[in-house]
């Protein structure tokens, strides 16, 4: 039994950063890696010729099931949705961050909702972590050729959606003080000095706080918002730099309480799309977990 626990163990972050980018929700991928280890605890391990790649197979599955009944909720939900954040108080080991960032931020997840769940599947398993055709193929269930060209059409959709920028880390976290004073002040001049002309801010409430209902695009309307904020909140409002989803993000924090989580992507001058969460039942575990610094880590 204790083999078999450790060795489940071993593959656990894996199995977890699998189904957290298949679902984008923590709590959600929790509860898959949770019912893979009651299916581990009741199968014969000792007959298995790579408890991996049978644990693979098992989550993958599990999370397509999953992301299938959450594309028909998702449908229902009230405004924009963003995935769950993971937010942690350290930054990644310097050789870590641009890879754990690029395959992991918000915007990343974003778009990946926009693919349909085999293609998700296929395309993670290719091109995150690592596994060939032959292997996918076994997983989700579909011929080789239609594992290829499923993740053959889900890298030209992220590529032709989702902007790359390498950015320095300092110049990143420099804007984005920047940015947390305009906000503070709501300094129209010095807002629209830091966002793209074509800027897009996506909002998440889940109809429990309130929150804009559509996408916000241009720096005009978006500076607007943040005008309107900083007149709202006032002195209330206390900010704070973390890592979320593996890059440097802004939590804000009112009379005491965190009330949002903000992750944007910047080109190093500017900053090009904003994402902010709001629904309190996907901030509820980071005010858990950041006094005690243990937000979960997920990896490859």
């Amino acid at each position: 039994m204790s083999t078999d626990v450790s060795t489940f163990d071993q593959y656990r972050p894996k199995l977890q950063g699998i189904a957290y980018r298949m679902l984008g929700s923590r709590a959600d991928a929790e509860d898959v890696v949770q019912d893979a280890y009651l299916r581990w605890h009741g199968t014969d391990t000792a007959e298995l010729r790579s408890p991996e790649a049978w644990l693979v197979t098992v989550v993958t599955r599990l999370s397509l099931d999953r992301l299938r009944a959450a594309k028909t909720e998702r449908l229902a939900y009230a405004g924009q949705w963003i995935p769950e954040p993971l937010v942690e108080v350290h930054a990644p080991p310097a050789d870590r961050a641009t890879e754990i960032a690029d395959d992991l931020s918000i915007a990343f997840l974003m778009v990946l909702e926009r693919l349909a769940p085999e293609e998700r599947a296929a395309f993670l398993l290719h091109d995150v972590f690592d596994l060939s055709y032959a292997e996918i193929a076994t997983m989700i269930g579909k011929r080789q050729d239609a594992c290829r060209q499923a993740v053959h059409r889900a890298r030209q959709r992220v590529r032709r959606d989702r902007p790359r920028f390498q950015v320095d880390r300092e110049d990143h976290r420099r804007l984005l003080e920047r940015f947390v004073e305009a906000t503070r002040s709501g300094d129209r001049q010095i807002l629209l000095s830091l966002l793209a002309e074509d800027v897009s801010f996506t909002s998440d409430g889940g109809g429990k706080v309130p929150s804009v209902s559509k996408v916000l695009r241009g720096a005009v309307p978006v500076a607007r918002f943040y005008q309107g904020i900083a007149r709202r909140i006032g002195g209330r409002g206390r900010f704070r730099l973390a890592q979320v989803n593996g890059a440097l993000g802004i939590l804000r924090y009112l009379d005491g309480e965190l009330d949002s989580v903000t992750s944007l992507v910047t080109d190093g001058r500017r900053i090009v799309e904003i994402y902010t969460i709001r629904n309190p039942d996907k901030l509820a575990r980071i005010e858990l977990d950041l006094p005690l610094q243990s937000a979960t880590a997920l990896s490859r």
